[in-house]
């Protein structure tokens, strides 16, 4: 007992010099922030965040053997950043609500608790509010490992030029949610079409005969069930927290490795990390051999595509433009000379952004 109290002593002593640096680092960020209000600088720099987080990565997988798990580290310091900029400036952070949806859960991850939240009812108005400078930055969709891409988000980026300045990719957890107590209650599940085709295998095995209807959103399944009594919703475990339901079942979705990938998208252009990635939209000219000529830039300069989509572009009948996700950023030199070799032989390149990977994704 005594060397557990010593323990625990130690342990004390550690939290109070926690708090201390804490205080400490809060004090730096604001006077940073002011020093950049009078210089007139940006005052939020992503870069710089993901270079914070890089270096602590690094340093507790060399140094510290990853004895404190670097996941939690991620969460522990994504934290820390949001509550020192909140000290500068809050950011306001658009997505496609209502709250506890997945979009909310990944703007969260992403920003932190400390920054503000604007839910909204489309992907249309997470741009808006963007472009209308209402927020500083927007959450939205863009593809799931189950689903397939969000036709309608990379539908958005043909008229705006919002650039995309993040991404975060998080993996989608479905429970069954109500306010029964048992699955035998169960007559009727809820939830958004792309949820209930992620969950087909479990729903069939486990509630044959129960209806299935389509919502606009996880969260809404969840509203229309509060007050039902028969009633289920796929949705989230923090959407069973949020609106206060019971977990009939954990994990129901038939894919182990669902995945979603989404897009933060800003004003301004990011500056390189090391780790980046480059979005872009190009179109063709209608010529035998016009789309092997255009990604023939690629390979030549030995630039990697890690996507590519092909999407109507709502000009001319049977006319497509392709939306390519690639390695590196614009700013380096094989990719800068990929693209302007693209654009000597597309009928029309539009560059989305150049921004950090998906902490996910880095390995």
């Amino acid at each position: 007992m005594e060397e557990i109290k010593e323990i625990r002593k130690r342990i004390d002593q550690i939290d109070e010099e926690i708090l201390k640096l804490l205080n400490e680092r809060a004090e730096l960020a604001k006077r940073i922030g002011e020093t950049k209000k009078s210089l007139g600088l940006e005052i939020h720099v992503p870069e710089r965040e993901r270079e914070i987080i890089n270096r602590i990565i690094k340093l507790n997988k060399e140094v510290y053997k990853e004895r404190f798990p670097t996941e939690a580290l991620l969460h522990i310091y994504r934290e820390i950043i949001s509550a020192c900029l909140s000290l500068e400036k809050e950011l306001r952070i658009a997505y496609l609500g209502p709250k506890a949806t997945f979009t909310h859960q990944a703007a969260l991850e992403y920003f932190g608790f400390s920054a503000h939240y604007v839910p909204v009812s489309t992907i249309g108005d997470v741009f808006k509010e963007v472009e209308m400078e209402r927020a500083d930055y927007g959450v939205v969709p863009v593809e799931n490992t189950t689903e397939g891409v969000v036709n309608y988000t990379l539908d958005m980026f043909l008229e705006s030029d919002l650039k995309i300045v993040g991404e975060i990719v998080i993996p989608i957890k479905l429970n069954l949610l109500s306010t029964a107590s048992s699955l035998l209650e169960i007559k009727t599940v809820y939830s958004h079409r792309h949820a209930l085709a992620q969950c087909k295998e479990w729903i069939e095995k486990n509630l044959p005969h129960a209806q299935l209807v389509e919502t606009e959103s996880t969260a809404k399944a969840c509203e229309l069930v509060i007050e039902m009594e028969r009633a289920g919703a796929i949705a989230s475990e923090v959407a069973a927290y949020t609106y206060h339901l019971n977990i009939l079942a954990e994990n129901i979705q038939d894919n182990p490795n669902n995945y979603t990938r989404f897009l933060i998208i800003g004003k301004r252009a990011m500056g390189p990390t090391g780790k980046d990635k480059t979005s872009l939209i190009f179109a063709v000219k209608d010529e035998a051999g016009a789309l092997f000529k255009a990604l023939e830039s690629f390979y030549k300069h030995g630039v990697n595509l890690t996507k590519i989509v092909s999407r109507p572009s709502k000009k001319r009948l049977w006319d497509y433009v392709f939306f390519v996700d690639l390695e590196g950023h614009m700013e380096e030199n094989n990719v800068k000379k990929a693209i302007d070799m693209l654009k000597e032989r597309a009928q029309l390149v539009k560059i989305l952004g150049s921004y950090p990977r998906a902490l996910l994704q880095e390995g």
